[in-house]
């Protein structure tokens, strides 16, 4: 990843806190600070006592260098540096929401085609202006949680229990999959069956080798169990087994290439519990070929990603609203 020596510049004069005292937004930091300021940012380098902005820049850039998943994500060492940075505590001739600070930085990183922005845990995070993607510091779901990111978590546990499957798909499930990556994602509704053909929604992935793959996504609001009569809340898996068949037996059209394409992978994902009796019951109804080809999602994985990956509660999920959602859903 390659940035323009002027923007490189601009934010290592921001991290030496170069200007005047009394205009600049960022504090001043020596050799030494600046040596610890990287080491917070979770980097091994260390100032060798030459002119600081020129140091700098050129450790930025090494730094954007090196590895990354794809054109939209810097570098991991470079977010947590941007984290440290943009830190509250070091605000400087302003308040804790630093204001000027972060019109500071955007004015460079929209150059870029980035925007830095403050979540609800109070630390600066990255987004890709061409695609809207947040840039996730540390996206493992199973990592541990904080305190700030399990109080989310219990909020939209409360959402999931009280929303439609409607409003599943459209306010969770559609941004979720969208921050991960997938595109021309395509909601089917709920207003005409006869056109969904065992899919809700059908979208893109593509591959660092430009390899395109599509998926359909069966969403159902409550558990989905295995047993012999299900209670109203609940699905029987029997039933999603026929649509798991249905959506990668049918085709689909893709309107940027103008051609029909068979669906590759299926997600089945559950705004409950997916019981361990539902999976290997569909596990043991198809052959060994297109079991490769089933994915799971439960209540579980949903809450987990939307939390890892910096996701925006729903507003019906925050404390005093109440979810709602309009007639039709967005393509």
């Amino acid at each position: 990843m390659k940035w323009r020596q002027r923007t490189l510049d601009e934010i290592a004069d921001m991290i030496c806190g170069n200007g005047k005292p009394e205009e600049v937004c960022f504090p001043y930091r020596s050799s030494s600070y600046i040596t610890r300021f990287f080491r917070d940012a979770d980097t091994d380098y260390a100032h060798d006592g030459s002119t600081r902005n020129a140091w700098v820049a050129n450790t930025l850039a090494e730094i954007l260098e090196g590895p990354h998943p794809n054109a939209q994500t810097p570098p991991t060492p470079f977010c947590n540096i941007i984290r440290v940075l943009m830190d509250p505590a070091d605000a400087t001739n302003e308040g804790h929401e630093r204001t000027a600070a972060l019109k500071t930085l955007n004015a460079s990183l929209n150059r870029e085609g980035f925007e830095a922005f403050y979540a609800d845990d109070k630390q600066c995070h990255l987004r890709h202006l061409g695609t809207n993607t947040i840039i996730a510091p540390d996206a493992n779901p199973h990592r541990p949680f904080s305190k700030a990111e399990l109080e989310r978590r219990d909020l939209l546990v409360g959402y999931l229990d009280k929303v439609s499957e409607d409003e599943l798909i459209e306010q969770v499930l559609l941004p979720l999959f969208r921050q991960l990556g997938f595109h021309r994602i395509t909601a089917a509704g709920h207003k005409d069956k006869a056109l969904e053909y065992g899919k809700d929604v059908w979208m893109k992935y593509t591959l660092p080798t430009q390899h395109v793959l599509y998926f359909g996504l069966q969403a159902k609001k409550g558990k989905l169990d295995a047993a012999g009569t299900s209670k109203s809340a609940n699905t029987n898996v029997a039933e999603i087994h026929n649509q798991a068949l249905m959506m990668l037996g049918h085709e689909i059209f893709d309107p940027e290439l103008s051609r029909r394409v068979l669906v590759d992978h299926a997600f089945i994902v559950a705004g409950g519990e997916i019981t361990k009796a539902a999976r290997n019951w569909i596990g043991s109804k198809l052959d060994q070929t297109k079991r490769s080809q089933i994915m799971f999602m439960d209540r579980e994985d949903i809450v987990n990603l939307f939390i890892v990956t910096s996701m925006p509660l729903p507003a019906g999920a925050l404390p005093g609203t109440q979810a709602s959602i309009d007639d039709e859903i967005p393509f």
